[in-house]
């Protein structure tokens, strides 16, 4: 795709930071989003947790912006602000008035670029995400996600929890977490995305007196990197797990990363055809007709290195088996047999229809941009549509054939205590 058709403007700064903007003038907001490639895949294996821990401590602020003006300032302004990490990458982000940005965005940046993380409040923070940790630990979709997650990825990454471990997080300290700041909130891993209702040369300048005086990173342990492991057959773990009320069938396969970006947007078309909607092949053979499960569900997670193909079943305990055999049998069909034009022609409809519906708001495309823009290219987000369209069904057919084989996926099973 053409970088001539992208909406937005991409504007790599003289420091190395990359800017992304769209004006849309009906708006009176404005959303700010500051994506930065430092999520828990950055972390050495002994600092897990302290790209998440580092996320809570960036708004506890700095030698200039004491703790709780920053929320002051937006909430008093009827704004709102909130931050999330990935494996892939951390981002920040607020929803002001258009009028208000150049007020509220310097507070941003002198928490993303000068965060004090101070002794005291690193010590009370720590225990807010040690509560987190205990909250998901008893969280079943939380267990029931994590445990595929390692048996899918081993010693990769990907497979540690983002949150960390108590164990881990005792033992570090606010130096430590001062020395992977300082070497990962650099110019040249982050992108500010800005949509909304403030013209491009204001958002220049801004962004370029805002994001300014970064200090030279600093030695730091770096990411120890595994290869994904290819999977040699089946691996099925059970769980039983309290306060479940029903039991759940979890498979996942290994699918491809943002290098093969076409191939990722095939694996959304199967997903869509195996169990998106009453007329979908799982829905309405599982639950419709032979009524198996009392719902069943597929999905495709994009992730930078590997992405997770996955297809989960809420379920009486004693179908598992049987629903599971049956799922790996319409798996060999569909490698096996035609996709005919109006199953495929379904899937693409309600994939882009998907699409168009979340990129209406400043905040969803402020998303989209920002996400593509640290995993890959921000304008690669505009070949989603026609990448789909393109796919015939003689092509999806061999990519169930390469990717969702019923001899090599994960099994994992949740059943009540």
């Amino acid at each position: 795709m053409n970088s001539v058709d992208f909406p937005a403007s991409v504007i790599r700064l003289e420091n190395g930071l990359t800017l992304i903007h769209q004006e849309i003038a009906a708006t009176p907001v404005v959303v700010a989003d500051v994506w930065v490639r430092a999520g828990a895949i950055a972390e050495p294996a002994e600092w897990a947790g302290m790209a998440h821990f580092l996320e809570h401590m960036i708004f506890k602020g700095t030698d200039q912006l004491p703790p709780g003006v920053f929320d002051y300032a937006i909430e008093t302004q009827g704004g709102m602000t909130n931050a999330a990490t990935s494996h892939d990458y951390a981002h920040f982000y607020i929803t002001i008035a258009a009028d208000m940005l150049p007020q509220t965005l310097p507070y941003l940046a002198d928490l993303l670029l000068h965060a004090a993380i101070p002794v005291d409040e690193f010590g009370r923070e720590r225990q807010v995400v040690l509560e987190e940790i205990l909250q998901a630990q008893d969280d079943p979709d939380w267990l029931g996600y994590q445990a595929m997650s390692e048996l899918v990825y081993q010693d990769h990454p990907y497979g540690r929890p983002v949150l960390g471990t108590a164990d881990i997080l005792q033992q570090r300290s606010p130096e430590e977490m001062r020395c992977f700041h300082q070497a990962h909130y650099q110019p040249d891993q982050m992108t500010v995305v800005i949509t909304g209702g403030i013209p491009l040369e204001p958002t220049v300048e801004l962004v370029k007196h805002a994001f300014r005086g970064f200090a030279p990173p600093p030695p730091c342990p770096p990411a120890a990197i595994a290869r994904v492991p290819l999977l040699p057959g089946v691996r099925r773990e059970v769980l039983h797990l309290p306060r479940l009320e029903q039991s759940r069938l979890t498979m996942a396969w290994i699918g491809p990363g943002i290098g093969q970006l076409e191939t990722a947007y095939g694996l959304d078309l199967l997903a869509a055809i195996l169990a998106e909607g009453r007329s979908s092949r799982l829905v309405r053979e599982l639950r419709e007709d032979r009524q198996l499960v009392q719902d069943i569900g597929a999905g495709f997670s994009l992730q930078r290195e590997c992405s997770l193909f996955t297809i989960q079943a809420w379920l009486e305990g004693d179908a598992v088996d049987r629903v599971e055999a049956i799922v790996c049998d319409r798996l060999s069909e569909l490698a096996a047999k035609p996709i005919s034009e109006a199953e495929l022609a379904r899937a693409q409809r309600l994939l882009c229809n998907d699409y168009a519906f979340s990129t209406e708001a400043p905040g969803q495309l402020a998303g989209l941009y920002g996400y593509y823009g640290t995993i890959a290219d921000a304008e690669r987000c505009l070949s989603y549509v026609p990448t789909l369209q393109s796919y015939t069904g003689d092509r999806l057919r061999s990519l169930a054939n390469q990717y969702l084989t019923p001899l090599r996926y994960v099994s994992t099973i949740l059943h009540p205590a």
